[in-house]
């Protein structure tokens, strides 16, 4: 067995390489998702180590002095962070000539031989899920009998091996609980919108929507939502109290994690059982009924796709929920006392500034109670990003998807509506929902009546202002 590195690599300060199906940035306040696409693997292979640099705030220096101690470095990459990533991999190879180096995640599923060609520091790439992909790795099996890698040959070429075929019994996968408790420190994660210390998973991988821009169903994850079954969920769950006493919240990250409802439900109820507070991802089509089941066993907040406020710029996404039937679900949620984290998304295709200003207005008008708006990114390997190249809405002068802060970047551009004009807008949307009377009572009210959250509120408030100053308007 290979001694075995998983590392998120150094990025921009405050980088979210782990974020889920959306997109990896740099955040309005401080905010990090748990690296379980990494530690999935990790629980495969025994003897490895997780390190997450960004979020434990660690230098390349002292990821260095870490990895000298490995045979195999497993860096998980994204499209934004990918020079930057290739820099730690030659600096690990540099200090360290004998370490073998793969890269893993949606950038190189999509582009491998591109990925491996990117530096010759670079083994290997492992294309599609790469969780047995790496344990057979690690178990020191030649390069050429695993499924699913593209490498480096001997004489310097590069080599493809067949696809891995896609991972049908879920309960296969080992928990990642026992992963975060022997290398994360949990205080290092913080989302706004989740209780923190909080914890996230993921009970399924796929999602059945077929969103344009969403980026893991269409390059790792799939558009078939496979599931662990209801009992490993639990009995994986029934560890969190005894490994993290101080956690206040449970995370589902599955893309959409209530689009099998009954199974969603027999979770909720064995959630209830155990007594914890609990949160997921779901589509703003949830029935009353199902919403109420949740709420009764422990769910507090739903984290809600709602994109746009016009209807025919969610047909052009295929987001699949008409802005009428999400209105419904909002108030079924509001009626319920379920909180809503609710996420927009501007300059998607047929956008408009009048498109704009309608979806601002949604969003004051649903009132989610929290929210987040980010700016359309087309990632290699969506159907938004070959939409743009096909339409031209790529400019020449393409800009990267994030800046050199890490910040997302405005990337489309249309005939009638400029990337300078979606990048303001952002900041008019968070003013114009947050800057409001109601708003920032509730806010107030809220602090008042927790004292932790009082001091939470007064950073991420600081945060939040230092953020819309320091946006400035280029794209």
């Amino acid at each position: 067995m290979m001694r075995t590195l998983f590392l998120h690599p150094p990025s921009y300060e405050g980088f979210d390489g782990g974020a889920g199906s959306r997109y990896q940035a740099k955040r309005e306040v401080r905010s990090f998702w748990y690296p379980t696409w990494l530690a999935q693997p990790a629980a495969l292979v025994p003897g490895s180590k997780l390190v997450d640099a960004p979020a434990a705030d660690l230098s390349l220096g002292e990821v260095l002095r870490v990895a000298g101690e490995y045979d195999l470095a497993v860096l998980h990459t994204s499209s934004p962070s990918f020079p930057g990533d290739v820099k730690v991999a030659e600096a690990l190879k540099a200090e360290n000539p004998s370490l073998r180096i793969g890269f893993v995640g949606a950038k190189v599923a999509v582009d491998p031989e591109g990925s491996l060609l990117a530096s010759p520091a670079i083994d290997f790439v492992a294309r599609e899920e790469f969780d047995f992909t790496i344990a057979e790795i690690a178990e020191g099996r030649p390069l050429e009998e695993v499924d699913g890698v593209t490498f480096r040959a001997p004489d310097g070429s590069v080599a493809r091996t067949a696809d891995r075929a896609i991972l049908e019994d879920m309960d296969r996968l080992p928990y990642v609980v026992d992963v975060y408790k022997r290398d994360l420190r949990i205080e290092d994660y913080f989302i706004g919108y989740l209780k923190h210390p909080y914890l996230s998973l993921y009970t399924g991988r796929g999602c059945r929507s077929q969103c344009t821009f969403c980026l893991w169903p269409q390059t790792v994850g799939g558009h078939r939502y496979r599931t662990r079954s209801v009992e490993h969920v639990l009995g994986e769950m029934a560890l969190v109290p005894r490994y993290f006493p101080q956690v206040k919240e449970v995370f589902f990250d599955d893309d959409t994690f209530t689009d099998d409802r009954p199974r969603a439900e027999e979770v909720a109820r064995g959630m209830g059982r155990l007594g914890l507070t609990w949160s997921c991802n779901a589509k703003a089509n949830v029935p009353y009924e199902t919403l109420k089941v949740m709420r009764d066993n422990g769910l507090r907040l739903l984290l809600v796709g709602f994109e746009s406020g016009d209807d025919q710029i969610l047909k052009n996404i295929k987001k699949g929920v008409k802005v009428d039937r999400a209105r419904q679900f909002a108030k079924d949620c509001r009626d319920l006392g379920i909180t809503i984290h609710g996420t927009f998304i501007i300059g998607l295709p047929g956008e408009t500034k009048e498109t704009i200003q309608q979806t601002i207005r949604y969003a004051r008008e649903i009132n989610p109670h929290s929210l987040q708006v980010s700016i359309a990114a087309p990632y290699p390997g969506t159907a938004l990003y070959e939409q743009a190249e096909a339409e031209g809405w790529l400019p020449d002068d393409q800009a990267p998807l994030v800046d050199d802060r890490g910040v997302q970047s405005a990337v489309l551009e249309y005939p009638e509506l400029s990337r300078t004009e979606i990048f303001e807008s952002v900041d008019e949307f968070y003013k114009k929902f947050y800057f409001r009377a109601g708003k920032i009572a509730e806010m107030v009210s809220e602090m008042v009546r927790d004292k932790d959250m009082f001091t939470r509120r007064l950073r991420e408030g600081v945060e939040f202002v230092t953020f819309l100053r320091r946006h400035k308007t280029t794209v």
